[in-house]
Formats: structure tokens, sequence, C-alpha cells
């Protein structure tokens, strides 16, 4: 979890102060130190709160989620897959409210630094959240590509259904959080002269979507295709068995009709009696074997 850090940056023009980890007493302090809303700090700390946008007064406070999560991890839950951050925001002040660290928070980089206006500040951590998503879009791609590649080309029962549910869950989830996102940033209304770096995030967000909306089909229909060739090849398992079965259950019929040994069968006492019935046994295999030929059964 790690513990309680506030930092606080003086820009030109505006105050960014950051703060992670935050208890309640903490809480309680900021409420009353900044004159935030308790209801709008209560959600930047509850676990698992999906992107959201609300203007008041021309103060803003917006939620986003990061990408977070681990590649060699099954991903199949909001907080599996990301991290959010809290943003209370106005023209001359900017506190951001996180539990997990973020590289692009932690470290700022020479460009966010030398940010003129609040904006430009806002924009850059909008951009580097959204760019959280871009490798994990593409390695679950090639994820999806290998596992389609295994099913038909090589071994099948390498893969689970596990397997498949965990791209589809990722995939379903990261979408959702990407779509959320886009409607947040659509909500807020930034100065004329940041339309290029918006559209630059919007275009962005619409790849993404395109990209995660491909895979969760892709691994929809993966999931389809591989209980269909489970299901193929059960299907030739039972059909091999039912031919064995066709074979050996008249044999088995005979043998076991003269292997009762009764005193009175007149069969038993026939010279050539043996030889007739492998002769029987023999001719009904092939009387069998034809019909099936006939049938295409085999």
């Amino acid at each position: 979890m790690g513990n309680f850090q506030k930092r606080v940056f003086s820009f030109p023009y505006f105050e960014w102060i950051d703060i992670q980890n935050p208890n309640e007493q903490e809480i309680k302090s900021l409420k009353k130190e900044y004159h935030l809303d308790g209801f709008h700090i209560d959600d930047s700390i509850e676990r698992g709160h999906l992107p959201k946008v609300e203007i008041s007064n021309g103060n803003y406070f917006v939620i986003l989620r990061a990408f977070t999560g681990k590649k060699s991890d099954n991903l199949s839950t909001i907080e599996e897959i990301s991290n959010k951050i809290a943003f209370f925001f106005d023209e001359k002040r900017l506190i951001t409210i996180h539990r997990a660290s973020f590289l692009f928070i932690d470290h700022l980089d020479r460009d966010a630094f030398e940010s003129k206006t609040v904006y430009d500040l806002i924009l850059h951590f909008f951009e580097e959240i959204i760019k959280a998503y871009n490798e994990p879009a593409l390695r679950q791609s090639n994820q999806i590509d290998e596992i389609e590649k295994i099913i038909f080309l090589k071994d099948y029962s390498k893969i689970s259904l596990e397997d498949l549910y965990f791209q589809k869950a990722e995939a379903r989830v990261s979408k959702k959080l990407i779509i959320l996102s886009q409607d947040v940033i659509k909500e807020i209304k930034f100065p004329e002269k940041y339309r290029s770096a918006i559209e630059n995030i919007q275009d962005n967000l619409v790849k993404l979507i395109l990209e995660y909306d491909e895979a969760l089909e892709d691994a929809h229909n993966l999931m389809h295709t591989f209980m269909s060739v489970s299901a193929q090849k059960n299907n030739d398992v039972v059909k091999l068995l039912t031919v064995f079965s066709a074979f050996f259950l008249p044999l088995t019929f005979i043998v076991g009709l003269y292997g009762m040994n009764f005193k009175y069968m007149p069969e038993l006492e026939w010279r050539y009696g043996y030889f007739m019935i492998i002769f029987s046994m023999i001719t009904m295999s092939i009387f069998i074997y034809i019909w099936f030929k006939i049938k295409k059964i085999l």
C-alpha cells in the first residue's frame, strides 16, 4: 500500500498538489484545507470507482483509470486491470489523489514541468493515462493471434477455456474503461487553443476502442471455435468407440451364447462346429464393414 505522500509544485500560473495513499485523518484535513466536496473525496479513494466527471462552479472533479495490470497475470476485474487517479482542478490549482504509484506522476518529464497553464499539465496526464492502454492492447492482439494458431495449426488441447475467458474479460473491461474515459474527456470544456491536443487524445481513444473491440470479438469467436473443435474431437472419439462396439457386440453375443456350456447344445457336438462359428463371426464382421462403407461411416 505504501505511506502517505504529499507533494506541492508551484508553476508560474498555477499550483499542483499530488497526494498519494491518504488515510481518514488526512482526508479530513484535505477537505478543510482545500475546501473539497466530501462526496468527491469519498469517490476519489473508493476502490473500483469507474471514470466520471462532475462540474461545479467552474471546478472540475474527474476520475480516470490507467492500465496497471501485469502482463503475466490473468486479469478479469477493474481493480486487477487498472488503478484510478482523481483530479480536482480549476484554472489556478490542480489536486491529484491516488493510491497506486504512477511513473508519469512520480517522474515528470521536461515538457510537463514547462506547463504554462493547468490545462497543459492535465492534458499531459490524460495523454499518459490513455497511452497506458496501448501496449496491453497490442499484447492482447498478439496473444489472441497465437491462440488462434495453436487451435487451428497445433495442439488445441494446450489451450484451456480459462485462458480464453481471461482474454475476453480483459478486453471487455479495458474497452469499458476506454469508452468511459472518452465520455469524461468530452465533458471537460478546454480552452480553444487546446483543440488539437484534445483531438489527438480522442483519436487515440477511438483507435483503442477499435482495437479492444476487435480483441473482444476475436476472443468471443475463439471461445466458440475452441468449444466447436473440442466437441468435434469428442464426436470423433465417440464415433470410433461406436464403430468398435458395432463390430464386437454381435461377436460378443455369439461367444457368450456358446460359452454357456449347457449339456444339450447340439452345436457343441458338431465336428466342424468351432470352424462354423469362426466362419460366421468373420462373415458378420465383413458384412458390418461393407455396410459401414456403403453408409460412408468409415
